[in-house]
């Protein structure tokens, strides 16, 4: 029973924890509508691979968090200081998305794949996100931390991503969508980012 509520933990945590627009998300979107779905996608699996180390590290992790919370606080420190980098970066340095983006053939296509694990990299909520979620959730004796049972998680985390994000790539169709869609998707990243740093300020301050 415990290999089930690892897999459903896993699936539906991650699924709703990528719902939201965020960073990872926009980001494929922004590629779907761009260059097309196939290099979207090269992208989220990119992601997903990152997401299922950052989940099976959490994860190893948790039991040590739970005994020091300081540790929480220090990965809330180093995500707000790469947030404020992303959102000076988005809304000030990035390239307007509305320009038309030159085609770079192969290099391109493999590349996606490479950008998917970087940007992943990038975010470090899934780290705190996941220790809070199994510490909870093994609280109620419905999250096992053995070596096999935790395996099951970081796989269904994965699929858990990936599914998520085949939904933002497939709701931005490059083909139908690019050319109604006039706002600038590096804006709407910089916004987003700007508001999960505030929000993490704000946490910080209260734990002070």
């Amino acid at each position: 029973m415990t290999f089930l509520y690892n897999f459903l933990i896993g699936l539906f945590g991650s699924f709703i924890g990528v719902l939201p627009p965020g960073l990872i998300n926009m980001y494929a979107a922004k590629i779907s509508m761009k260059e097309g779905r196939k290099r979207a996608f090269l992208f989220s699996v990119g992601v997903c691979i990152t997401v299922m180390l950052q989940t099976y590290v959490a994860l190893l992790l948790a039991g040590y968090i739970g005994k020091h919370p300081e540790v929480v606080s220090l990965l809330q420190k180093v995500a707000l200081g790469i947030f404020i980098s992303l959102t000076i970066y988005f809304i000030f340095i990035a390239k307007d998305t509305r320009r038309e983006m030159r085609d770079h053939n192969e290099n391109s296509k493999r590349n996606r794949f490479f950008m998917g694990m970087f940007i992943a990299v990038l975010n470090l909520l899934p780290i705190p996100y996941w220790i809070y979620v199994s510490i909870t959730f093994s609280t109620f004796e419905m999250f096992s931390f053995s070596q096999l049972e935790l395996l099951v998680a970081v796989i269904a985390s994965g699929i858990g991503t990936f599914a998520t994000l085949a939904l933002y790539v497939q709701f931005f169709r490059p083909k139908e969508h690019s050319r109604k869609l006039s706002l600038n998707m590096n804006y709407v990243i910089g916004i987003i980012t700007a508001i999960i740093s505030v929000i993490t300020f704000l946490k910080i301050i209260k734990e002070i």
